[in-house]
């Protein structure tokens, strides 16, 4: 990555406390990983709409959605995978310091990435959130046909297949959805956002 040595960071006038304190609830980013097919953007989406009809600033940041715009020079390689990572992770963090709950749904499925982006973040306001699922389960919904198509050559490095994928090692939350329904899945990670104060500024 290149940096100018001639730009200079511009700080705001507004601190990122004031702008929760305007919001009414903490800023944060939960962090979605796990295999394609897993259910990261079910999920995410789901959260995204209680989370809005709960009167919170929230946003999703999808993998998919991503990568029509933004990341659209990027493909999957190893080091494209890593840069698309990256700059989810500074997008998704101007995004917490402009007041918002993010959710980001990516597979991510190298630790050290999600290392770097976890790295950039206060201890509290970065919440890696495991959507476990068999790869097994998840071949078996392929809800996008990439299974298929991986299985037949069509797409190489596809992650479970014919890359690898890291499982998060103490993530914040684990989430399984071959076992969780999505609303059981919404109410877990509700109870851990509230439990820990982050939707109100009491």
């Amino acid at each position: 990555m290149y940096t100018s040595p001639h730009i200079t960071w511009q700080s705001s006038a507004l601190t990122r406390q004031e702008r929760n304190r305007r919001n009414g609830h903490h800023s944060c980013t939960l962090w979605l990983t796990g295999l394609s097919g897993s259910g990261k953007s079910t999920l995410a989406f789901a959260l995204e709409h209680e989370l809005f009809a709960r009167g919170k600033s929230v946003y999703v940041l999808d993998g998919d959605n991503i990568r029509h715009g933004l990341n659209g020079d990027l493909g999957f390689s190893p080091e494209d995978r890593s840069e698309n990572i990256r700059r989810i992770g500074e997008v998704s963090k101007l995004m917490a310091d402009a007041g918002l709950i993010v959710l980001c749904a990516f597979i991510s499925p190298h630790e050290e990435d999600r290392a770097m982006v976890r790295a950039s973040y206060a201890q509290e306001e970065f919440i890696e959130v495991y959507v476990k699922c068999s790869l097994e389960e998840c071949e078996r919904r392929d809800p996008k046909g990439l299974y298929k198509k991986a299985r037949s050559g069509e797409i190489t490095s596809f992650t479970g297949v014919s890359a690898s994928y890291d499982v998060p090692a103490t993530p914040a939350v684990t989430i399984d959805t071959e076992i969780l329904t999505v609303e059981q899945s919404v109410e877990l990670l509700l109870d851990y956002l509230e439990a820990r104060g982050l939707l109100n500024m009491n």
